[in-house]
C-alpha cells in the first residue's frame, strides 16, 4: 500500500490554469459569496451566536477548504446540520466549550485523513444519513417558529415537545407583521428559481423584506417587526484570534460531542464532495478532503467562529455558476470578507421573521422527504434504524441520534453476515463438474468412504457464525471416524471462528474422531497454522482439494481398522 500523501487540489488545478478559467472562477466565486452572507448569518443565529461569528466562520473555513481540500470546488462553511448541536453545547458549556469541543472535532478530522478513513465513513448505512438529517430538518423548522410567527415567548423550552406545547400555549401572541414577512419569505425563496437561476431566493427575500420592514416602521408607525439588530449589536471588526483555556475535564466531559462533529463534517463534506464529482465528472482526493476540513475547524474557533464543513448547497450553486478550481472558493471567501468590512452594520435592519423563513426553506430541503418516504418500503430493519435515528434526533440529540443508529445499525450488518455463511452436509459423493477444490485430471465421482462424514462451510467463518457448526452437527447423531470440514468458500476467518474450530477438534479427538479440512486457501491457511493447527490435527490432515481429503480420510480409517 503507497503511504498517504497529502494533495490540496489547489496546486495541481493552478498549473494549467487560464485566463478564461479564472473569469468564470472570479464569477461564481463573488455569486457564492452573495448567496452564502444570508445563510452564513442565519446559521449563526439559530445556532446560538452571532451574526459576525456565522460570516467569520464561512470566511475562514471557506478559505482553507479551498486552499488545502481534496475537492475542485468544495465550499466550506456552516452548515444547517451543526446548527442543534451547537445550540445545546452552547447552552451546556457556553462559548468557550464550543470552541474547545470544535478544535477536538478539527482534530479528529485530520486524525480520520491520516488513517485513510475518508473511504471508509462513505459506508455509513443509508438510513442513518438520512434519518438523523430528516430529524435535524425537523428541529430546526421547529426552532424557527418563534420568530417567523413573531410569538412573544421569553423562555422558549429546549424540549421539543415542550417547544410545541409553549408554541400552542402563546398561538394568541403572533405578531401580524412579523408572521407576512415570515410567510412572505418563505413563498418568495420557493418562487424565485421559477424566474432567476442565478440570484438566490434568500438574497432577494432578504432585500425585499428588509425595505419592507423599514418602510413600514417609518411611514406606517409599526414597530413590532424584531430585527438583527434588536437582538445583537452588529460590529465589522474582525477579532483578535484567541485560543480557549482548555483543562482535562472539560475535555473529557466534550468527546462525545467533539466526535460527533466530526463524523457530521466528515459524512456532509465528503456527500457534498460525491455529488459534486458526479456533476462535474472529476475525482475528490476523500483524506485530503478531510484534513482540510479538520484544519478549518482548527482555524475557525480561534477567531470566534463555529464548526464547519463542505456545503452541498453553496457547492452547486459554484458548480452551476461555472466554478471549476478551488480558486472560486477562495473568491467566495473574499467577497464575505468584503462584505464584512463594509456592509456588516447594514445587517441590523434584516427582520428575524425574514431569516426564519430562509431557515425553514432549509430544513424542507434537508428533511429528504421523498428519500424517507422510499425507506419506509425497505426491510423492517432498515426502516427500524431510520425511524429511531428520526426520533432520537428531534427528542434528545444528534449525539445520541448517531451513536444509537450506529449501534443498531453495526448489529443488523453482523447479524445478516452472519446469515450470508451457512454449514451443509455432504452425502454419499461428490460431483466433479460443481467443484473448484478437485485435483486437476481426477473427473470421477468422489465417493464418499463410509466412516466419514464431509461438512461445508460457506462464507467467512466469523463470531457471528461461529455455532452454526454446533447446530448441524447436533442432527447427526452419529460417530463417524474422521469428520472432513471443506473450507474452499472460505474466505477468511477470525479469532472466533479459530476458538470454535479448535473446540470443535478437541471434542472430537475426545470422541475418537480426526479431524481433516480440505480446501483451505493460502491465507486461512496461514491463519491456521499460526494459531497451532498444525499440532492439533497435524500438518497431514489441512489439504487443499477435497481428493486428497478423501484420500487422507481413508488412510485413517484404514490406520484404525
Amino acid at each position: 500500500m503507497e503511504p498517504f500523501a497529502f494533495r490540496p487540489r489547489l496546486l495541481s488545478t493552478l498549473k494549467s490554469y487560464n485566463r478564461k478559467t479564472l473569469m468564470a472562477d472570479i464569477m461564481a466565486g463573488v455569486i457564492v459569496g452573495i448567496v452564502a452572507l444570508p445563510l452564513a448569518i442565519a446559521f449563526g443565529i439559530a445556532s446560538g451566536v452571532t451574526p459576525e461569528q456565522g460570516i467569520i466562520t464561512a470566511i475562514v473555513a471557506g478559505l482553507i477548504v479551498s486552499v488545502f481540500g481534496g475537492s475542485k470546488v468544495q465550499i466550506g462553511g456552516p452548515t444547517g446540520a451543526f446548527i442543534i448541536i451547537i445550540y445545546g453545547i452552547i447552552q451546556q458549556y457556553g462559548m468557550e466549550g464550543l470552541a474547545i469541543a470544535t478544535l477536538m472535532a478539527g482534530a479528529f478530522l485530520i486524525l480520520f485523513g491520516l488513517l485513510r478513513l475518508g473511504v471508509i465513513i462513505k459506508y455509513i448505512p443509508y438510513p442513518i444519513i438520512v434519518g438523523f438529517t430528516s430529524g435535524i430538518a425537523v428541529t430546526i423548522f421547529t426552532t424557527q417558529i418563534k420568530d417567523l410567527l413573531g410569538l412573544s415567548i421569553t423562555d422558549v423550552p429546549a424540549d421539543f415537545i415542550e417547544k410545541w406545547g409553549a408554541y400552542a400555549a402563546n398561538i394568541s401572541t403572533i405578531d401580524m407583521w412579523s408572521a407576512i414577512i415570515g410567510v412572505a419569505s418563505v413563498l418568495l425563496i420557493a418562487v424565485t428559481p421559477r424566474f432567476s437561476k442565478k440570484i438566490p431566493g434568500s438574497l432577494i427575500a432578504i432585500i425585499v423584506m428588509t425595505v419592507a420592514a423599514l418602510l413600514l416602521k417609518n411611514f406606517a408607525g409599526v414597530t413590532s417587526i424584531e430585527t438583527i439588530g434588536d437582538r445583537f449589536s452588529i460590529s465589522s471588526e474582525l477579532p483578535d484570534a484567541q485560543v480557549p483555556q482548555m483543562t482535562w475535564e472539560t475535555i473529557k466531559s466534550l468527546v462525545s460531542p467533539a466526535f460527533t462533529i466530526a463524523i457530521l463534517g466528515a459524512i456532509e463534506s465528503l456527500l457534498s464532495a460525491t455529488v459534486a464529482d458526479g456533476v462535474t465528472g472529476d475525482h475528490h482526493d476523500s483524506n485530503t478532503e478531510l484534513i482540510a476540513q479538520g484544519i478549518a475547524n482548527l482555524a475557525s474557533p480561534l477567531f470566534g467562529g463555529i464548526p464547519a464543513t463542505g456545503a452541498i448547497a453553496r457547492t452547486m450553486t459554484n458548480i452551476n455558476n461555472g466554478g471549476r478550481t478551488p480558486v472560486a472558493g477562495i473568491i467566495h471567501a473574499a467577497v464575505l470578507m468584503l462584505i464584512f468590512l463594509f456592509l456588516m452594520p447594514l445587517a441590523q435592519y434584516i427582520p428575524m421573521a425574514c431569516l426564519a423563513g430562509v431557515l425553514v426553506i432549509v430544513s424542507y430541503g434537508m428533511s429528504g422527504w421523498r428519500s424517507f418516504t422510499e425507506l419506509m418500503k425497505n426491510p423492517k430493519s432498515d426502516v427500524a434504524v431510520l425511524l429511531i435515528t428520526f426520533f432520537l434526533t428531534i427528542i434528545f440529540d444528534l449525539t445520541i441520534a448517531i451513536e444509537v443508529g450506529l449501534l443498531i445499525a453495526c448489529l443488523l450488518f453482523m447479524k445478516r453476515m452472519s446469515e450470508t455463511t451457512d454449514v451443509k452436509v455432504i452425502m454419499d459423493e461428490i460431483d466433479p463438474n460443481d467443484e473448484l477444490d478437485i485435483e486437476q485430471g481426477n473427473l470421477e465421482h468422489l465417493t464418499i468412504p463410509k466412516g466419514v462424514e464431509v461438512y461445508e462451510i460457506n462464507g467467512p467463518y466469523f463470531f457471528g457464525a461461529g455455532n452454526k457448526f454446533e447446530e448441524v452437527m447436533a442432527v447427526f447423531g452419529d460417530r463417524p471416524v474422521v469428520r472432513v470440514i471443506r473450507m474452499r468458500k472460505v474466505p477468511f476467518v477470525d479469532s472466533t471462528g479459530i476458538h470454535n474450530l479448535k473446540n470443535l477438534c478437541i471434542m472430537s479427538r475426545k470422541e475418537g474422531i480426526e479431524i481433516v479440512l480440505s480446501g483451505v486457501n493460502s491465507n486461512v491457511r496461514a491463519v491456521l497454522e499460526r494459531s497451532g493447527f498444525n499440532e492439533l490435527i497435524g500438518k497431514e490432515n489441512i489439504c487443499d482439494h477435497i481428493s486428497t481429503a478423501l484420500k487422507r480420510s481413508k488412510e485413517i480409517i484404514g490406520e484404525n481398522a
